[in-house]
């Protein structure tokens, strides 16, 4: 093959090349005006993956300080909330999720990050952790935390909770967090979803099930009883707790319209569908959770 023919061949096949380079860079974002955020992102990745927080966060603050109206901006902020949360640096975990659902609420990444935030902030009011929902309080001669329960609105379980306490024994003089929040909840049955705020701000979201044939009924009501392990009263029979037939499961929150409220479940499958005579049904754990965290008093907003 001539000389010159090879050449040809050669310059053709690497402009070629070099084309199909750019054609992939540029769907990777590598190259352009956003090239550097999306190389920084990957930079992260990797050293989160190795392990190495130090750097990862290091990396994704330059790239959110540097670049913040990029493309790749909400899955910095994303991947900072992961990292921090790897940390337990809880407060800084928080701030990265909401500012990404505050700037970027129309992104891919909002979803995980409004459901990180929610994990988030319980692990925040189950913690020692002071907040500015939090109240420092020192315990005087006299006081339970049933007391200081009823007067901050809260419950005793979340007490113990906050500050790590194993009885209801607590001593004068001793320092405790006491969560000043005020809760409150939505039940939107259209979706099989359950809104918990805090002080009117979203604090987690669950999924629910509620009334077949749109059963459970609208309004506000207010939670005024609640018991562990309920027994189960259905027509003709009584169902105790531990029984693999008691559909109410390990936690009951009564409201105030009788024979209504929100309780556990047995078939954790219906969990997001319209199949109860009413109720509001949970997951186990998020029912426990959520009757650690609501006193009585706490509204129930439920919505079609």
């Amino acid at each position: 093959m001539p000389r010159r023919l090879v050449v040809g061949v050669l310059v053709v096949g690497s402009v070629v090349l070099g084309a199909g380079l750019v054609v992939w860079a540029n769907a990777q974002g590598l190259l352009g005006p956003h090239g550097k955020a999306r190389q920084l992102l990957s930079v992260a990745d990797r050293a989160a993956a190795a392990g190495d927080t130090t750097q990862a966060q290091a990396t994704l603050e330059e790239l959110i300080g540097t670049y913040p109206d990029s493309p790749w901006t909400d899955k910095a902020l994303l991947k900072l909330g992961e990292v921090n949360e790897a940390q337990q640096h809880w407060l800084e975990a928080r701030t990265a999720y909401k500012l990404l659902l505050e700037r970027f609420a129309g992104s891919n990444s909002a979803a995980q990050a409004q459901a990180r935030l929610g994990a988030v902030n319980v692990q925040l009011l189950f913690s020692p952790t002071a907040t500015e929902q939090d109240t420092p309080y020192e315990v005087k001669s006299g006081d339970s935390l049933g007391r200081i329960a009823e007067t901050h609105h809260t419950t005793v379980e979340l007490l113990k909770r906050a500050n790590g306490l194993s009885s209801d024994v607590i001593q004068p003089k001793q320092r405790l967090k006491v969560p000043d929040a005020r809760f409150a909840i939505v039940v939107d049955k259209s979706d099989n979803q359950m809104l918990l705020t805090a002080d009117n701000q979203f604090f987690k979201l669950y999924p629910v099930a509620t009334g077949k044939e749109n059963s459970t009924p609208t309004g506000t009501f207010k939670i005024i009883n609640k018991i562990v392990k309920p027994v189960w009263y259905r027509q003709g029979a009584v169902v105790p707790p531990d029984s693999p037939e008691n559909i109410l499961g390990p936690r009951w929150l009564g409201f105030d319209k009788k024979g209504y409220g929100i309780h556990g479940s047995v078939d954790d499958s219906a969990i997001g569908q319209q199949v109860t005579a009413g109720c509001v049904r949970m997951h186990n754990a998020d029912v426990e959770e959520l009757f650690a965290i609501v006193p009585t008093g706490t509204e129930v907003t439920v919505v079609d």
